[in-house]
């Protein structure tokens, strides 16, 4: 399943830029209430580890975390895949 996540989010890079052979445009729909610090927790992280694995703001995940403010939708989107697929986005991230 991990090499379809790649191979997807690689087709909707193709995509977002004008190459529409590798792909097509469709909606996600993902949970608007997604638990940040159980996903956190799941992995075993702390805030600060869990911030620069994934390449988020530390202070951000703090407020996610603490209610005071809500993942948008492109960071529900990346939160469900981490929770799904940890070692996929830690490929994709560190192949840059």
């Amino acid at each position: 399943m991990g090499s379809e996540i790649i191979e997807a989010l690689e087709n909707a890079v193709a995509y977002a830029k004008g190459d529409h052979s590798k792909g097509r445009a469709h909606r996600v729909v993902v949970d608007p209430q997604i638990d940040v610090k159980r996903v956190r927790r799941k992995l075993g992280l702390s805030q600060n580890d869990f911030a620069e694995k994934f390449g988020i703001n530390a202070a951000t995940l703090r407020n996610w975390e603490q209610g005071r403010r809500r993942p948008d939708g492109t960071a529900r989107v990346l939160l469900t895949i981490i929770d799904r697929e940890p070692a996929a986005v830690q490929r994709v991230l560190l192949s840059r």
